[in-house]
């Protein structure tokens, strides 16, 4: 009996045994095993690369489109100031348009990324990136590639050039409808090449390009789309211009000689701005690569939205209580204000205190274009009331109606989070330091852009390059200087049929 259950124990042992792999068989598993997750280590790294590649693709799909919005800006820009002013000056303020993006564009290349962008020195300008160079490097291969943003948010400086300089050149075509009807061409185009090189370059350096005034306060200053370093800046030096170049001949004798000559193009360029206006403002968050990114564009959309109806809204009331008429005109510049009014704010503020920006806005914009009538100060496309007075209102509004509890929480650049101390902590207690630094950056821009531009225009005029003569005036810079003479056609018929047909008096 003993001798059969060791017999079976063996037995079983012995298969049991049979059963489990030799030491070489483990081992050739194990690397297997190995090979395996070495296998799929490298599909997750392949995977990731795959995936940053694409969110760096959408993010530089999403400034470029962005930054085209923004461009086409200026179709708006120059059909509502041709619309504003005298058909006899249509085609004049048509082309300065058009040099004001081209002259700008220089600008911009040649000195204006590089103050604003540039490495700084004492956190006040740029020293280096002028004429486009440090754009390209080479790889360990001698392959040409394109150089990352310094803070590594896009793939190639390249993109951030392209989408700042469309906010630079708008910036300057503010000023073309302050001063136009009576500047000389060349004169502004002399001046966009300054302010687009050296004026508003220094207000980015200062604000968006991590100057002195990003850290000021211990809070530093909220302009999440510009309505002080672009419209501000841009209205600042318009009415520098429009003061030291003076009312047009007539303007507040005959008030009714310079009524807008054309609703349709000022409507026009009205819809075309705030179109744009969705790359301007949503093309802030200067990414997409994410849902957090995503939303926060949508909540700068819905805002910017809000802010123009109700701005628009507001003043074509108001307008219609003091006088008694729809005026088409006012509604156009309400909406204008309403978006400038929000631009600043409209990354750090919720639905409601879009509306109530827009709103209070209205009253900026009224307040201001009434207060240039009154100083007889002329400025065709109320581009001064619009973009200063309801710049100054965006830079306020957004510390004042910050998205939070109040001032417990300040949320500023961080969007729906609120901004952190050191210990990961919300910040508490920071909304005056908030508004302190606002009202610095408003005089700051004052400071900087309001003497550069007027030193700029006084230079000009009393070297008698400002201002056309009043013979020019008279007559229209069309018909003195261009080709064709006149804008529109208004007959239908051949200029060379008109020609031949009798001469009638033209009273001008």
């Amino acid at each position: 009996m003993k001798v059969c259950l060791a017999a079976a124990l063996v037995a079983a042992f012995t298969a049991t045994a049979m059963s489990q792999d030799s030491p070489a068989e483990l081992l050739r598993e194990l690397q297997a095993q190995r090979e395996l997750l070495e296998e799929q280590r490298k599909e997750l790294k392949q995977m990731a690369e795959t995936q940053e590649s694409m969110a760096g693709a959408m993010d530089s799909a999403w400034l470029v489109l962005c930054g085209a919005l923004v461009m086409f800006m200026h179709a708006g820009f120059a059909m509502l100031e041709t619309g504003c002013c005298r058909a006899k000056n249509a085609s004049n303020v048509l082309m300065k348009n058009l040099v004001n993006v081209s002259v700008g564009t220089l600008g911009w290349w040649i000195f204006g990324w590089a103050f604003a962008y540039g490495s700084q020195a004492g956190s006040f300008i740029g020293t280096d990136g002028f004429f486009g160079l440090g754009f390209y490097n080479k790889d360990a291969s001698g392959n040409i590639v394109p150089v990352e943003c310094d803070d590594g948010n896009c793939q190639s400086t390249m993109l951030s050039w392209f989408f700042q300089w469309a906010f630079c050149t708008a910036g300057a075509t503010i000023v073309s409808g302050c001063v136009a009807e009576r500047v000389k061409s060349p004169t502004y185009a002399v001046f966009a090449f300054c302010m687009t090189s050296f004026i508003y370059p220094v207000i980015v350096a200062w604000t968006w390009g991590g100057g002195w005034l990003a850290s000021i306060f211990g809070v530093g200053y909220m302009d999440f789309a510009g309505s002080g370093v672009v419209h501000f800046t841009g209205g600042v030096c318009g009415l520098a211009g429009t003061v030291i170049l003076g009312p047009r001949n007539g303007r507040f004798e005959n008030p009714e000689e310079f009524e807008y000559h054309n609703i349709p193009l000022i409507v026009l360029g009205t819809f075309a701005l705030w179109f744009g206006w969705y790359g301007f403002n949503p093309g802030s968050t200067l990414s997409m690569h994410d849902k957090e990114m995503g939303a926060l564009a949508a909540q700068v959309a819905m805002n910017t939205t809000l802010s123009a109806a109700t701005c628009g809204i507001s003043v074509f009331l108001l307008k219609f209580v003091l006088t008694r008429k729809y005026d088409v005109g006012a509604l156009c510049n309400g909406i204008l204000s309403g978006l400038v009014s929000i631009t600043a704010g409209c990354g750090n503020m919720e639905c409601g205190s879009a509306v109530l920006t827009g709103f209070i806005g209205a009253f900026f914009y009224q307040a201001a274009s009434s207060l240039l009538v009154r100083l007889k100060i002329d400025d065709p496309v109320d581009a001064s009331a619009v973009h200063g007075a309801c710049g100054v209102w965006g830079l306020l509004a957004t510390a004042l109606f910050d998205w939070g509890k109040g001032f417990d929480h300040y949320h500023g650049w961080s969007g729906f989070g609120c901004m952190t101390s050191d210990d990961g902590a919300c910040s508490k207690g920071i909304g005056g330091s908030a508004i302190a630094a606002q009202l610095v950056m408003i005089v700051a821009i004052i400071a900087w852009a309001g003497t550069l531009s007027t030193l700029s225009f006084l230079a000009l005029r009393f070297s008698g390059l400002l201002r056309i003569d009043d013979h020019t005036e008279k007559i229209g810079y069309d018909m003195h200087s261009h080709s064709p003479p006149k804008a529109y056609a208004f007959s239908g018929q051949d200029p060379k049929l008109e020609d031949s047909s009798p001469q009638k008096p033209v009273h001008v």
